[in-house]
């Protein structure tokens, strides 16, 4: 075969329009081989100095990509003439060039974009945002019904290993969290209460934000960067692997086999944890009174117990169930609707924190809202 082929060869004629290259023989990579840079350089320092460069390809044999490197290494140079060349050739240059045409064009737009525009774009893709929010809650009630009835596609062994990862492994951190809320509180109210002689106080006042506040903000901020963040990396990396493709082409609903287990299972979960979450931050509030204050311990707890009532407790443990949906929904959002990089599992669990931790602040805001309107 090597001996059908025509080496390949340019030859550099000089005219008025400018410099004419000459391609003839076969340019076939296999055979041939491609070009250098230093056989472009060679011809380049040949052709001496110039501003235009056309193709004469009349003596043109068989090409392949070793005609269009060659051509490209010359396009990073020059302004070239492509005429001369195959329509082929002109074709496969012209796919070769337009990603990084495009792709600078884009760098540009989005350089010299104006700040109503900029504004207007976050507000269209916050808004699609809620929007598909909005659905992933329709759908969570919809199919929770179902999934109380029976008739849900979820494995129960999916929502118990998950309620294992996100409540039992979950206890020391928790603990340690409001453990130490616990002690602060009770030290700044310390602080405060000696001056008037009502270090007694101390107890209402860790008992009360503890369990009607604290425990549960900050039980669902740790989940929402330990789990929340986990689930979304894990949807994320399952969308980069075409994994729930492939469960949508089997005709598996996502939602129930991908989304309802972790939102039962933190919706379950963190309830019990802010109960678990409350006993530690009084316990921390506790020990601070005991060494800080000589409150004793029967003092503290007969304290604790008159000040904390019943309505109390039961608007943190609703907050806990809101906020443990509030964490799952978001996370689970984000998490399918990355991209398929493995940056955008880094960059969907890190969002999946952030609008959590968000969510939860908001949320919590308008319980204070409601409860103060109802007046308790």
């Amino acid at each position: 075969m090597n001996a059908k082929l025509a080496a390949p060869h340019w030859t550099i004629q000089r005219r008025a329009t400018g410099v004419i290259l000459v391609l003839t023989g076969d340019w076939i990579a296999l055979e041939t081989g491609i070009r250098d840079a230093a056989s472009v350089q060679s011809l380049l320092s040949e052709a001496g100095p110039f501003t235009r460069l056309e193709f004469e390809t009349s003596g043109l044999g068989r090409w392949d990509s070793a005609l269009i490197v060659f051509v490209q290494q010359l396009q990073r140079q020059n302004q070239l003439d492509e005429s001369g060349l195959p329509a082929a050739a002109r074709r496969l240059l012209a796919l070769a060039v337009e990603p990084e045409a495009a792709q600078a064009s884009v760098s540009q737009t989005e350089s010299r974009i104006s700040i109503p525009d900029w504004t207007g774009r976050r507000a269209i893709a916050y808004w699609n945002a809620t929007i598909g929010l909005t659905e992933l809650l329709g759908l969570a009630v919809l199919r929770g019904s179902a999934a109380l009835a029976g008739n849900a596609r979820t494995r129960t062994v999916d929502v118990l290993n998950l309620m294992r990862e996100s409540g039992a492994r979950a206890l020391a951190i928790v603990a340690i969290v409001n453990g130490l809320v616990g002690a602060i509180l009770a030290f700044v109210g310390a602080v405060q209460l000696r001056r008037f002689g009502a270090e007694i106080y101390v107890a209402d006042l860790v008992g009360i934000a503890v369990v009607r506040e604290l425990a549960a903000i900050m039980t669902a901020i740790v989940m929402a960067g330990r789990t929340g963040g986990a689930f979304a990396a894990q949807l994320a990396t399952m969308q980069g692997n075409e994994e729930i493709d492939a469960l949508q082409a089997l005709g598996i609903p996502v939602f129930d086999y991908l989304v309802m287990p972790r939102i039962a299972a933190l919706v379950t979960m963190l309830p019990l944890l802010y109960v678990y979450a409350c006993l530690i931050g009084l316990v921390g509030g506790g020990i601070v009174s005991a060494v800080a204050l000589d409150v004793s311990v029967a003092t503290y707890l007969e304290e604790t117990r008159r000040a904390i009532a019943i309505q109390q407790f039961i608007i943190g443990l609703t907050k806990s169930v809101a906020f443990g949906a509030l964490v799952a929904l978001v996370s689970c959002h984000i998490g399918l609707r990355a991209g398929r990089s493995a940056a955008d599992v880094g960059r969907a669990a890190t969002s999946a924190v952030v609008a959590g931790i968000i969510g939860i602040i908001a949320l919590d805001a308008v319980f204070a809202v409601c409860t103060n309107a109802l007046g308790v």
